[in-house]
């Protein structure tokens, strides 16, 4: 109890003797977050997709080991490749309550369409994860392998669904279809759970999707997955070829992360870099990652942002390259 006196008091001197700005700084820390504000946690796509089973993983994860004392409010607010999810986070600027999780649309949307945002303009807390896709058929299909698809689609017209326009979902099939020497119609979706209806109907040919999505269909015999994108083969892929291994390799991964609005207080990333490290720790986020076939890539803070504009540029040069953007 002395120990604890002594403290109190040290902390409490130190504090007066500091310059007015810094303990006012010490202040404002102390502060954040606060349990009487509700965190708006926005989900740039529908329920059921990659971005949002991440963003509920993590909000989950938070609330389990009370990392965040006040209340956690997620919306989907999907459209426009994430277009209105973003935008609606871009123009809360310099609010520490309001957040989002990034995928592969948030570099490539504003490459191809009019944002009044950049990815690098957003406060970056963290890049948690990379993911690769896995392109898969109806199980009714009569095409049962990789390379009867590619034979098939060399003679035949066919379409590939994905999550979003020019995203990564666009981009995976078009390099793969480039080095495979076929062609094929690309049909957007706004959700993960509208592509795989449409799919499942048969009004789509093929779809690509982040694995962790759609492994129960899979599991249950009415998808069957033909190849994969990434360089290894996830465990719960086994005997699915990757396209590196069929002379394909497209050197493509979807980077998810976490943003706040652009100009933060540096109170708001510092803590949630710092409480970021303490969810990736966490046996739940293993088994997050484990379950969606993630591979778990971690960047923190400002060293995020130059990884975002490092792949915005890299996405950029492969999207002119085959004519999607100018």
């Amino acid at each position: 109890m002395e120990f604890t006196t002594t403290f109190k008091a040290g902390v409490l001197a130190a504090a007066v003797a500091l310059p007015l700005g810094i303990a006012n700084d010490a202040a404002a820390q102390a502060a954040y977050p606060s349990a009487d504000e509700t965190l708006d946690w926005t989900i740039a796509f529908g329920p059921g997709g990659g971005n949002d089973i991440m963003a509920r993983s993590i909000i989950s994860i938070l609330e389990k080991y009370d990392l965040y004392p006040g209340e956690i409010q997620p919306e989907n607010r999907a459209g426009g490749s994430g277009a209105v999810g973003w935008g609606y986070l871009y123009g809360q600027n310099g609010n520490p309550y309001g957040i989002s999780t990034t995928s592969g649309s948030f570099v490539t949307t504003p490459l191809q369409a009019d944002t009044p945002w950049q990815p690098e303009d957003f406060t970056p807390v963290a890049l948690l994860a990379t993911d690769d896709l896995v392109l898969v058929v109806n199980s009714e299909s009569e095409i049962q392998n990789i390379e009867e698809f590619i034979a098939h689609a060399k003679e035949n017209p066919i379409n590939i669904g994905g999550t979003g326009t020019v995203n990564v979902d666009f981009i995976v099939p078009t390099l793969f279809a480039q080095k495979a020497g076929f062609e094929f119609d690309y049909v957007s979706f706004n959700s993960m759970s509208e592509q795989t209806t449409a799919l499942l109907s048969k009004a789509l040919d093929a779809m690509v999707g982040n694995p962790g999505e759609i492994l129960g269909l899979i599991d249950s015999g009415d998808l069957r997955p033909l190849v994969f994108s990434g360089q290894n083969v996830p465990a719960a892929l086994e005997g699915v070829p990757t396209m590196g291994e069929l002379g394909y390799d497209i050197g493509v991964s979807m980077p998810r992360g976490l943003i706040l609005p652009p100009d933060a207080p540096a109170e708001a990333q510092a803590w949630w870099i710092e409480t970021m490290k303490k969810v990736v720790e966490t046996p739940e986020w293993d088994e997050y990652i484990a379950s969606n076939t993630l591979t778990p890539t971690v960047i923190y803070g400002e060293d995020f942002r130059t990884f975002l504009v490092n792949t915005k540029n890299g996405f950029g040069e492969v999207l002119r390259s085959i004519g999607a953007i100018k």
